[in-house]
């Protein structure tokens, strides 16, 4: 009987992404294994079937020969054997199943060791620092709660004088076997939940843990040029892990507060620096501040209009990592003059008398426009 198309068996198009292909075959699976379908001699059949499928088609190079030759690909020797030549892949299948589908079976617990020391999880803090803490860099002191290994029982979860003992049930392996149908499933030791050991006498201090609740002071190096969202690891300094397990990492992610005058975009800055009329149109120079408290004085020409940028080169801020910094703008708002006096209203009614086209080419040109465009509409 000529053999089912892999596509067929796990139901996806020949056209599928990797994940579309592995999605299916967990769903199938899971609904096939013999742990499900006890003495169904069917669903076992059709789950060497979707395996087999699969192992074909989550390798590019298999996958790629199979889409040209088909089952022949697979038979005398091609590309492994096929169906009798799976060998290594087959287990490899079979242990990506078990992981991803029955970890209730394998207790769920990827960071833990064959010895059973479980890794401790990884920590995060929110620091929030100044932009020109961000500009210069800084060492800061964070207190951090979290659990260490106990002192008393250097982890282990034996009381002081004793050591745990191997579990008879899996003999220190922390795993069993047991048979079902065609596969044979290892799970977690029911016995020693996956530990491979059993503590008679158990630690006062930490309860058998091997670790106890702490709050810890560490010292964070911030480097000169960090972002929002910047993100630093401290390798080992997370929760410690059971049982004398290595300890997870902790990551700090910074964050920046507002400045009252800069605005940020990478390394460059950004100031808005309201100016009088008077200087945008005599022109003269204005002193603003930098990031590092310093001052630098900016020329402003003649004729200056609002929205007009002027750039301080290597005035911004410093590229993490580089010797290099960004630029700093300074953008200019005219500022229109309020509470005028009643000399300052007459000064200005005779500056306006006297201007010309000339003194304000823009209104002046717009306006000529806006005028043609009713006289437009009233022929």
């Amino acid at each position: 009987m000529a053999k089912q198309d892999y596509y067929d068996i796990l139901g996806v198009s020949r056209d599928a992404g990797e994940d579309d292909v592995k999605k299916a075959f967990r769903k199938l699976a899971k609904q096939l294994h013999p742990d499900h379908n006890p003495s169904d001699e069917e669903s076992e059949r059709r789950f060497k079937e979707v395996n087999e499928a699969y192992e074909a088609l989550k390798d590019p190079q298999k996958r790629a020969a199979y889409d040209r030759f088909g089952h022949a690909a697979f038979e005398n020797g091609g590309m492994g054997g096929g169906a009798h030549g799976f060998g290594a892949d087959f287990s490899s299948s079979m242990s990506e199943i078990f992981d991803d589908l029955f970890g209730e079976f394998m207790g769920g617990r990827r960071e833990r060791s064959r010895s059973g020391h479980e890794r401790g999880v990884d920590l995060r803090y929110n620091m929030e620092i100044s932009l020109f803490e961000a500009y210069e860099g800084k060492t800061a002191q964070i207190r951090v709660p979290g659990s260490v290994t106990c002192e008393p029982c250097s982890g282990s979860g034996a009381k002081p004088g004793t050591k745990p003992t191997s579990c008879r049930t899996c003999a220190g392996s922390g795993r069993v076997r047991a048979s079902q149908g065609f596969f044979t499933i290892e799970r977690i030791c029911p016995g020693c939940q996956g530990h491979g050991e059993i503590i008679e006498d158990a630690c006062t201090a930490c309860g058998g843990s091997g670790r106890v609740t702490k709050e810890r002071t560490l010292s964070v190096n911030i480097p000169s040029g960090v972002e929002d969202g910047t993100r630093i690891r401290l390798a080992g300094e997370g929760e410690a892990g059971l049982r004398a397990g290595p300890p997870g990492d902790l990551y700090i992610f910074l964050s920046t507060r507002p400045h009252e005058f800069f605005q940020r975009d990478g390394a460059d800055l950004f100031c808005r620096v309201p100016i009088a009329m008077t200087t945008a149109a005599l022109g003269g120079q204005i002193e603003v501040p930098n990031v590092d408290s310093s001052r630098a004085r900016v020329k402003i020409p003649d004729g200056t209009e609002t929205g007009r940028q002027f750039r301080l080169k290597g005035k911004g801020m410093p590229v993490l990592r580089s010797k290099t910094k960004g630029d700093l703008y300074i953008q200019v708002d005219v500022e229109t003059p309020k509470s005028l006096t009643s000399k300052q209203r007459e000064l200005l009614k005779e500056f306006e008398a006297s201007t010309t086209e000339s003194t304000h080419p823009q209104s002046s040109g717009f306006f000529a426009r806006v005028k043609e465009f009713f006289e437009g509409i009233g022929e």
